[in-house]
């Protein structure tokens, strides 16, 4: 217990609140599984409780009130405890090995900072700047999504394995943002379906690739800050889709959206590892229906 007999769950979870993220009490792991108490439980300690008066709606009854919060916390003094994603952030959820090795194939050489959490499983738990995307299981493998409409196990919460959730970065360290690969695979661009009239425009490939380049660089030169590396990824995949058809010369791609980046505040060196990637990644996918 800690002072004054509060226990260290309900510390945290008025921490937590006191910070304004929302919080919600899970069962927790019992020797024989879950304290919900049913045999195929396949997520001991790790989904919400329910009570007619304290705790009916699940995810929705989470909450920054610090007089509700003792309530829960008297009355389920083991509760495991949740932090409301989509909020204040959206976590990436890591699971080894495989989890682990996606996400580094993805990103490459991109470090990603940030609060991080080491799961009671092994994973990790990279807690980042709100995208406003929701959740996604699978979106690598072995990587999840936690967003709008979601929640994580929070430390010092335990796991059926014995083990504690607990902070290696902690939540004081500042928020970064979504890696612009991850927020391709959140926001695919919507596929483009070939049309007359874009059959039209590509008999004339450097009227459609200047019209496309141009569009693209707008985009990239007034994106919001909290935005602007994701907007500039996105700009380079499409366009090097194109130069995957010859509609466009990479060169000229890596000029104009580098001036337009410069022009939003983006660094030199961050902006030229984001056009490469990107880039890369768009001419591996050339895009469908615009081939001569």
């Amino acid at each position: 217990m800690g002072p004054l007999g509060m226990s260290p769950l309900l510390r945290a979870a008025l921490e937590y609140a006191a910070a304004g993220i929302p919080v919600l009490p899970l069962h927790s792991p019992t020797g024989t599984g879950c304290s919900c108490g049913r045999p195929d439980c396949d997520r001991p300690g790790k989904h919400p409780r329910w009570h007619r008066s304290l705790l009916r709606r699940g995810l929705h009854d989470a909450s920054t009130r610090a007089e509700l919060i003792r309530r829960w916390w008297t009355r389920w003094p083991d509760a495991n405890l949740a932090l409301r994603t989509g909020d204040r952030f959206d976590v990436c959820d890591v699971d080894p090995p495989g989890g682990v090795a996606a996400l580094r194939a993805l990103v490459r050489d991109r470090r990603i900072t940030g609060p991080v959490v080491r799961t009671g499983s092994g994973g990790w738990h990279l807690y980042l700047r709100p995208t406003g995307a929701g959740n996604r299981t699978g979106l690598l493998p072995g990587v999840d999504w936690r967003g709008a409409g979601g929640y994580v196990v929070a430390p010092p919460s335990r796991h059926a394995s014995g083990r504690d959730y607990r902070w290696i970065r902690p939540p004081a360290v500042p928020l970064a943002d979504c890696p612009p690969e991850l927020t391709v695979l959140l926001f695919p661009p919507a596929p483009r379906r070939s049309t007359a009239g874009t059959a039209d425009r590509v008999r004339h490939p450097d009227r459609y690739g200047c019209a496309a380049l141009a569009a693209e660089a707008g985009s990239v030169a007034v994106a919001p800050v909290g935005t602007r590396n994701s907007t500039l990824y996105r700009a380079a995949y499409q366009l090097g889709q194109l130069a995957a058809l010859d509609l466009l010369d990479d060169r000229d791609i890596t000029a104009v959206l580098a001036d337009a980046a410069r022009r939003s505040g983006l660094g030199r060196y961050e902006t030229a590892r984001t056009i490469r990637s990107g880039l890369r990644t768009g001419r591996r996918h050339p895009r469908p229906g615009l081939a001569a």
